[in-house]
């Protein structure tokens, strides 16, 4: 697998990202949806990467700068037949990197907090991510789990 910065033109990596947001309206309340479409993932404060395997697009992640020192993890995303295969932890371990390398202190996300997202927040868990407040514009919402990884 091939983790490489993208710039989402590619009809697999618009394909997976529009499942994501869609998927993510059918599991959480509208006010709880905080999944960024195509557009504003090609933000300038956004780096989008996406994992191929051969010429298959197997998951993307993103992150969002929020200021010198603090970044987000957005976009987190497995292609769902290729789930529980390590793609996850391979994003996130390439995210991290990325955060490190470009001089953050601090990565932070934000996921459901919904039986549905149990799989991200044991991930999160397992790489050193601890339960946070909210951070940048996020507001205490019942129905989202924050995040947060000193580096």
């Amino acid at each position: 697998m091939v983790i490489s910065v993208d710039d989402l033109s590619d009809p697999q990596v618009v394909a997976l990202l529009e499942g994501h947001v869609a998927q993510m309206r059918e599991v959480s309340p509208p006010e709880s949806v905080h999944a960024l479409d195509v557009q504003a993932l090609k933000g300038p404060e956004i780096t989008f990467w996406a994992a191929r395997d051969g010429d298959e697009v197997v998951g993307c992640v993103a992150l969002k700068r929020l200021d010198d020192e603090h970044a987000e993890l957005k976009s987190m995303r497995t292609l769902p037949s290729r789930l529980r295969q390590g793609i996850a932890g391979q994003l996130l371990r390439h995210a991290v990197r990325q955060a490190r390398a470009a001089g953050y202190g601090r990565l932070s996300l934000e996921t459901g907090n919904e039986d549905f997202f149990e799989p991200a927040r044991t991930l999160y868990a397992r790489y050193g991510f601890a339960p946070a407040e909210p951070f940048a514009d996020y507001t205490h919402d019942p129905n989202s789990a924050y995040f947060t990884l000193r580096l």
